[in-house]
């Protein structure tokens, strides 16, 4: 039995990696804006969080084999229709977040013999995409910070990244909220289809596992193939 954080983790793909690890019979603490909802274990611990605080919950972990970071934001529109302060805003939830969060567990991270930290960017940072300078700018950040954390951190630490493409979840609900703009979508990947929280709580758990105990540094795209691939 393993301990983990996971930030983020009462709703969408954080709920479902959360239920994943709690399934797994492991110990999990998760932070979340919202008050908890649909998860009742007594593996599980919640606490109100939220990314502008800067005072981080304490919790009585000895230590941490995984942390897993996963607020984010969908706000598109034209780049000049982006004020400084909302710009701010999705860079703090995103970007700066996550650099708190991970100051803060480091001293606990550091306690275990194999941890292992799961950031999320998006598949708009590799592939242009109109209406996404915003998220695209603080997400590229992560990027930079999970390579850049990956080498100051090994060899105890492994530091990965997962970019995923439109995800079926509560915060892409203005994208998938007919049959019709799921389709849509759905269209616009090699795969045809959209995710599913479940696609990108595989890729996480597995992270966090030991299976990938020699991988460190990475970006990877659970995107349906829309970062690298153009069909006919």
């Amino acid at each position: 039995m393993a301990n983990f954080l996971v930030v983020g983790g009462t709703s969408g793909i954080g709920k479902s990696i959360t239920e994943n690890l709690i399934q797994e019979g492991h110990s999990v603490i998760t932070f979340s804006r919202n008050p908890l909802q649909g998860i009742s274990n007594n593996a599980h611990q919640h606490f109100i969080w939220e990314a502008a605080n800067q005072e981080i919950p304490s919790f009585d972990f000895p230590h941490l084999d995984g942390l897993v970071y996963c607020p984010g934001t969908i706000n598109l529109k034209p780049f000049h229709r982006y004020t400084d302060e909302e710009i701010l805003e999705e860079f703090t939830t995103n970007t700066l977040g996550a650099v708190r969060i991970l100051r803060n567990m480091l001293p606990l991270l550091k306690k275990s013999p194999s941890p292992s930290v799961v950031l999320f960017s998006t598949v708009a940072v590799q592939t242009g995409m109109p209406f996404h300078a915003n998220i695209s700018m603080a997400k590229g950040a992560i990027e930079g910070l999970t390579k850049s954390l990956a080498a100051e951190w090994a060899p105890l630490i492994r530091v990965n990244a997962i970019a995923p493409s439109l995800t079926q979840t509560p915060l892409a609900e203005k994208l998938t909220s007919t049959p019709e703009k799921i389709e849509a979508s759905a269209k616009r990947h090699p795969l045809q289809k959209i995710g599913t929280p479940q696609n990108i709580a595989d890729a996480a758990l597995f992270l966090l596992s030991d299976k990938s105990s020699w991988i460190t540094g990475q970006i990877i795209h659970v995107d349906g193939g829309m970062g690298n691939l153009k069909t006919l």
